[in-house]
């Protein structure tokens, strides 16, 4: 038997799925640039307070 051959009965319900982003973290995408701006922003602003150089 090899690692592949997975017979795992003693694993909880969660041990073949994926994790998954709650509904309240979730992100419309048609907000996705607005968000993606936000960030920018915010490195910007750390920018200047550390003055980190902006390649």
């Amino acid at each position: 038997m090899g690692r592949d051959n997975h017979n795992n009965k003693t694993g909880g319900n969660n041990t073949n799925s994926l994790p998954q982003t709650p509904k309240n973290q979730k992100i419309k995408p048609g907000d996705m640039n607005e968000e993606i701006a936000k960030e920018f922003a915010e490195l910007r602003k750390a920018k200047k307070k550390k003055q980190i150089r902006w390649p």
